[in-house]
């Protein structure tokens, strides 16, 4: 079966601080474009199938999360959203945008890099036996208590932000 991405760059310039009291994560959002001084250690999709959000559950885990992982040795960040989505979700044919560059900061931690994407699911197939994945769920918004609730909610509120500028 083909499959088929488009990936879409936009000069975008947004900054957000984001920070949650308690454990003082914060989340800033860059320019799609913009590298780092630190190689991007993650691709984050928000997917949405049929007016649905996808959400996947990892099978060590009870708490469900948007689709995402580590960009592998030689690949791009689009290449392992493109792969992470697929293997993750089983998305089969999709259109796929950069929304932002991110960063987190955590508490004693060294701050990590990643890009967050957007993807227009049009077809589903199975989950790959490789995938780590237990189960995806279709739902009209974020779950209450998601894996990562210091840095998921702001991905998700910034994917909001990206489809409501797109209108």
């Amino acid at each position: 079966m083909q499959k088929y991405s488009i990936i879409v760059y936009r000069d975008y310039p947004y900054i957000s601080n984001c920070k949650i009291t308690g454990n003082m994560t914060e989340v800033r959002f860059y320019d799609t474009v913009y590298e780092p001084d630190k190689k991007l250690t993650y691709s984050v999709i928000s997917a949405r199938y049929n007016g649905k959000w996808i959400f996947v559950r990892h099978h060590r885990r009870t708490t469900y999360e948007i689709a995402g992982g580590h960009i592998e040795e030689g690949e791009s960040s689009h290449e392992a959203a493109c792969r992470e989505l697929m293997e993750e979700t089983g998305a089969v044919v999709f259109d796929i945008y950069c929304i932002a560059t991110y960063s987190v900061k955590k508490v004693d931690e060294e701050i990590g890099y990643g890009r967050l994407y957007f993807a227009e699911v049009h077809e589903l197939g199975s989950i790959p036996d490789i995938s780590e994945i237990a189960e995806v769920v279709l739902w009209d918004k974020l779950p209450e208590h998601p894996t990562h609730p210091d840095i998921q909610p702001h991905l998700f509120r910034r994917t909001l932000e990206f489809l409501k500028d797109e209108d």
